[in-house]
C-alpha cells in the first residue's frame, strides 16, 4: 500500500489531469526543493477518472492563472496545522502574458524578442488563446510554459 504522510503547512495541488502532474512539477521547480515534497500519480477520481496530486510540505508563491492555464480543473488546498485552511478553485485566466512563446514565425514576437509574449482568452468553453499580435490560436493545457 502506498503512504504519503500529511503535511504540517504547505500545498495540496489536487485534481491535476492524469500525467500532467510531472510538468507541473517540473514547472514549480520542485525536483530543486529543499523540503518534502511528493507527485502522486494516476490516484483514482470519481470526477475525473485518474488525476495526478502534488503535495508541497511549504508555502511557496505560485502564479495561479498559469496553473489555472496549464489546467483549470485544479485546486490548490492551503494547509495550517495539518488541515485545509482555504481552498483554491482555479479558472482560466483571461490574458496571459509571457508564460508561452507565439510558435507563428511570422509574428512580430519572433523578430523583436523583447516584447512581451500576450496571449487572450478567446473561448472560455474549447480553451483557446489568441496571441495579441498575430492571432494564432492556442490551446490552454496543450501548450508548454516557458
Amino acid at each position: 500500500m502506498l503512504s504519503v504522510n500529511t503535511i504540517k503547512n504547505g500545498l495540496v495541488i489536487d485534481h491535476i489531469r492524469a500525467g500532467c502532474g510531472p510538468r507541473i512539477f517540473s514547472w514549480l521547480g520542485l525536483d530543486k526543493a529543499n523540503f518534502r515534497v511528493a507527485l502522486i500519480m494516476n490516484v483514482p477520481s470519481q470526477l475525473l477518472g485518474r488525476k495526478d496530486i502534488i503535495k508541497i510540505d511549504n508555502i511557496i508563491n505560485i502564479d495561479y492563472s498559469v496553473l489555472g492555464f496549464i489546467d483549470p480543473n485544479i485546486t490548490v488546498n492551503v494547509v495550517t496545522a495539518e488541515a485545509i485552511a482555504r481552498k483554491i478553485n482555479l479558472t482560466l485566466p483571461d490574458k496571459v502574458e509571457n508564460v508561452i512563446r507565439c510558435k507563428n514565425p511570422r509574428c512580430i514576437t519572433s523578430t523583436e524578442s523583447y516584447l512581451n509574449q500576450i496571449f487572450l482568452l478567446v473561448d472560455r468553453e474549447r480553451s483557446e488563446y489568441r496571441c495579441e499580435y498575430c492571432d494564432e490560436l492556442y490551446h490552454a493545457g496543450h501548450t508548454e510554459v516557458l
